[in-house]
Order: C-alpha cells, then sequence, then structure tokens
C-alpha cells in the first residue's frame, strides 16, 4: 500500500485528507493519506524517516513550507518561490520538491475559461500564498501588479517576479480601473465579513479569485459579483493543487469531479 500525508503543525484542520481518500477509493488505488505533526525543529528528521520509511508522497503546509526547500531537491518554480509544498520520493536521488499552490491558481482560474496570456492582473498581498501566485500568472503570460499592507514588501516580491510592480492598498483603485484578474491571496474575510479591495474599485470586466474558502462565499466575492464579475470561490484553488499533488505522485489524471465533491462536502 502505498502511504502519502501531509506535513504541518497543526493539521488537525486538514481537508486534504477526504479529498485524496476520495481519488485512491475512485480509481483503486491500494493507498492511504495522513497527518503528520512534527515539531519545527525536527523537519529534517520527519522528512528523511518518511523517505526511509517509503512513504510515496507528502504535502507540505505552515510552517515547514521554506524549510524543506533546503531538504528537498526543488523544481524550477518552487525554488523561484522560495516554498514547497509538495514532495514526491519516487527515485533513488533526493527527493523533489513542487510548489503546487501557483499551478493550483492558474487552473482554478481556466476552469472558469479565464484568459491570463497578456491580460493585466493584480495580486493582494505578498506572503506565500501572494508569491506563488504572483510567479504563476507572471509564468503564464500575464502583467502583475502586487498590492500589499506594508509596501516595501510588494516592491520587494515585485523585484523578483516577471512583468511586476509592487504597491500598497491605496494604490488598488488606480490599478483595478485597467485590470482583468484580481486574486485577493491574503486571509482577510476568513475570520471576519470583511474585504481587503474597495467594493467600488470592482466592475463587471474583471474576474476575481479568492484564496480564503472559509467561507466559500466572501465579502469580496459577493461585492465582484454585485458588480458583474466573473468569481472563483478559494476551494478551486485550494482542490487543484491537491489534484496537481495526486497527478505528480501517482503520473495518473486526478478524479477531478470527485475530489471537488468529496473536499465542498467537508466545507
Amino acid at each position: 500500500m502505498d502511504v502519502y500525508g501531509l506535513l504541518g503543525n497543526p493539521v488537525g484542520h486538514s481537508l486534504s485528507p477526504p479529498m485524496h481518500e476520495a481519488a485512491y477509493d475512485e480509481l483503486g488505488l491500494e493507498a492511504r493519506y495522513a497527518t503528520f505533526e512534527p515539531e519545527e525543529d525536527d523537519i529534517g528528521d520527519a522528512i528523511r524517516g518518511a523517505d526511509a520509511l517509503g512513504i510515496a508522497g507528502l504535502n507540505v503546509t505552515i510552517p515547514f513550507k521554506q524549510a524543506v526547500l533546503e531538504i528537498v531537491a526543488p523544481e524550477d518554480l518552487a525554488t523561484r518561490i522560495g516554498a514547497v509544498n509538495t514532495i514526491d520520493f519516487a527515485g533513488s536521488g533526493p527527493p523533489t520538491g513542487y510548489n503546487t499552490d501557483a499551478v493550483g491558481a492558474l487552473r482554478a482560474l481556466r476552469e472558469h475559461d479565464i484568459a491570463l496570456e497578456g491580460e493585466q492582473a493584480v495580486v493582494v498581498g505578498a506572503g506565500g500564498a501572494g508569491r506563488a501566485i504572483a510567479f504563476g500568472l507572471a509564468d503564464a503570460g500575464a502583467t502583475v501588479a502586487i498590492a500589499n499592507r506594508t509596501e516595501s514588501k510588494a516592491r520587494d516580491l515585485a523585484a523578483a517576479v516577471p512583468r511586476a510592480t509592487g504597491h500598497g492598498l491605496a494604490a488598488l483603485e488606480q490599478l483595478l480601473a485597467d485590470a482583468d484578474v484580481l486574486v485577493n491571496a491574503t486571509s482577510v474575510g476568513m475570520d471576519a465579513d470583511a474585504t481587503p479591495v474597495p467594493e467600488d474599485a470592482l466592475h463587471g470586466g474583471l474576474a476575481v479569485l479568492d484564496a480564503v474558502y472559509s467561507p466559500l462565499e466572501t465579502r469580496l466575492l459577493r461585492d465582484a459579483a454585485d458588480a458583474g464579475a466573473t468569481t472563483v470561490d478559494g476551494a478551486w484553488m485550494l482542490l487543484y493543487q491537491g489534484v496537481e499533488a495526486f497527478e505528480i505522485w501517482t503520473g495518473q489524471d486526478a478524479p477531478v469531479d470527485v475530489m471537488n465533491e468529496a473536499l465542498r462536502s467537508r466545507l
């Protein structure tokens, strides 16, 4: 039996186990998905132990995404983003590290027929999710404006992302006037009915992805829908980062509909 899992601390809230186990059951795979909570100082031992025990693949979440970059052999996108969220133990060499957050966002947008090549995108937030999404959008051919509460962090990230610019949140109204795509990569809207984007800055020409998936309908998405924009909830990004990991590990096409149903039934 193949064993996959999630490394993080804490991980009790994770929706990855039911999503992945539904995929294994659908395809008749002899596999199980477990969760692991090592202490921060033990992450190196945890990954080396997983490799020695024959674990097939791991997802990685807070607080380990940056630390594992130094332990695995990261592919190019993970190196540029500066974080790993998926590890594949296949092969005889060191495990390979991937970042599927960027791909998850892109596949979520494309699932909703949202074009990216040559479009103008605005990313709110310059933390881990913002970094991944900004690089992903740039790689897909979009021009990226990054807006963050601390403007210097947005500028530092923009310096690393092709065709990107960094701004403070005060610039959002001006940036969005001509934008095609907006992504909220902050946690604003998760714990309160709040939004990082002024309602009057939204318009019908936008496609809006909110990385927050609990609640599914955030204030930002409600405001965007009222403005006539195309909206994409955060569960789509969560789904597709898991789909990408599944396909890396198994080499098989993921049963996306089954994984989506399992995920949304828990939200």
